[in-house]
């Protein structure tokens, strides 16, 4: 009786089992390639006819890419290094690298000045892009455009000055008269610092030296993928700031202001991009007072910035509509003025709502800035297609400079892509 009793029991471990690795087919890599490569049958036909694919892309190239030149002096010479082996020319990037990046107009004992324009783009967007980092630093961001403009163009250090002065007498008239009344402020910020600039042109005139601190280079003289870049990067970030105003502009209650909008807007979404850069090339300069001299660089980055900021003014359109109208209402009863409500409450959101569309539009910027090869300017692709494939040393080597030209876009357009991920994750933009 009293075994049966002691043995009815239940018996109560005093330790912990001790803890088992997890099945070999839940974790790692193995869980990874199960949830997503072979889920299904089907999924697994299409892994493995896309594995072949890829085997028999990389056969045929990874030799053809391993196996290139890099120290010959022209395709003849590589042809007869490989004596009739398929493998890459790759000589011509050491060869005329400098061209390719900078162009070959641009002096070469110069070429730190772009360089250092570059490195210095990098700080200065830092404080704009990662909104962690100390505000003071925005002080940068806002020297870096005039600093990078007599880097890279050189001449007098009075030009950059007074365009700095012109924009800080801007703000000081819109800043005065927003309060009232903010197409008053905005305009009147426009106008006093056209007349600012119309007169600091005869100062400096006057005053300029006849040997300036850095030699002038004439921007028809930029090229390569620089030309790209301060292209892609000036077009992007004056077609933002219009494209806000424009967007604003087309839901104005005013009619004049609003329908001058919705004609720019439609007009210039009608257009290729390629005619407003012919209308650039030929047509801009008879706009200008006859002994003005209006470079065709500007030209170009008044159009690209017309062209980019009306898609991005339909964008941000598409986002101030998302947003509820309760916000607008909120922003009422709080007892803000228009400047106020937008700047605080209703711009903040619907730009995180655009953030995938005005990246989108950036990119599609940055790569079409390669159609400025048809106007006789020598972008990258421009010198792939003119100097480079003209001369007779490298007449017939196309793969190997389109691939560079390629694998450069890739390289800026896939880092412009991921950070507007992050910024998505960063900023919640799905409101959960």
């Amino acid at each position: 009786m009293s075994d049966t009793h002691e043995h009815s029991v239940a018996f109560v471990r005093t330790t912990e089992i001790p803890q088992q690795p997890a099945p070999m087919n839940a974790v790692g890599p193995v869980k990874w390639m199960r949830e997503n490569l072979f889920p299904t049958w089907a999924n697994s036909l299409l892994t493995v006819a896309a594995i072949y694919v890829i085997y028999l892309i990389l056969s045929a190239t990874l030799p053809w890419i391993l196996g290139g030149l890099w120290t010959t002096s022209s395709l003849a010479e590589c042809r007869e290094v490989l004596q009739g082996k398929s493998a890459a020319c790759f000589s011509v990037l050491t060869e005329r690298w400098n061209q390719l990046l900078f162009g070959f107009k641009y002096p070469s004992e110069m070429y730190w000045r772009p360089t250092v324009a570059l490195v210095l783009m990098f700080v200065a967007l830092a404080p704009v892009l990662f909104f962690d980092l100390p505000r003071k630093l925005l002080i940068v961001t806002v020297l870096y455009p005039f600093v990078a403009y007599w880097l890279i163009w050189g001449g007098t250090v009075f030009i950059p000055i007074f365009a700095l002065a012109g924009f800080a007498v801007a703000y000081v008239v819109y800043s005065r008269f927003v309060a009232k009344n903010f197409a008053l402020a905005l305009f009147g910020g426009i106008a006093a610092a056209m007349v600012f600039w119309y007169i600091s042109s005869f100062i400096v005139a006057a005053i300029a030296p006849e040997t300036p601190l850095l030699e002038a280079v004439p921007s028809r003289d930029l090229g390569g993928f620089m030309l790209n870049m301060m292209l892609g990067l000036t077009c992007v970030s004056l077609s933002i700031p219009l494209g806000v105003a424009l967007a604003l502009g087309r839901q104005s209650s005013m009619p004049l202001i609003k329908w001058i909008c919705v004609v720019f807007i439609e007009f210039i979404r009608g257009v290729p991009l390629i005619t407003l850069l012919f209308v650039a090339s030929v047509m801009l300069a008879y706009f200008f007072p006859p002994e003005a001299t209006v470079d065709l660089f500007l030209r170009v980055v008044i159009m690209i910035t017309m062209f980019s900021a009306a898609y991005i003014a339909e964008v941000i359109r598409g986002g101030l509509a998302a947003l509820p109208k309760g916000q607008y209402e909120a922003a009422d009863s709080l007892g803000l003025d228009y400047a106020q409500a937008m700047r605080l409450i209703i711009l903040p959101q619907a730009l995180k709502i655009s953030i995938p569309g005005i990246v989108n539009i950036a990119v599609g910027l940055f790569k079409d800035t390669t159609l400025v090869s048809v106007i006789s300017m020598f972008d990258l692709v421009g010198m792939i297609r003119g100097p480079i494939l003209a001369s007779t040393d490298w007449n017939g080597v196309y793969w190997e400079l389109l691939g560079f030209a390629a694998l450069l876009f890739f390289v800026v357009c896939y880092g412009i892509s991921q950070y507007s991920q992050w910024l998505e994750r960063r900023l919640a933009t799905d409101h959960r």
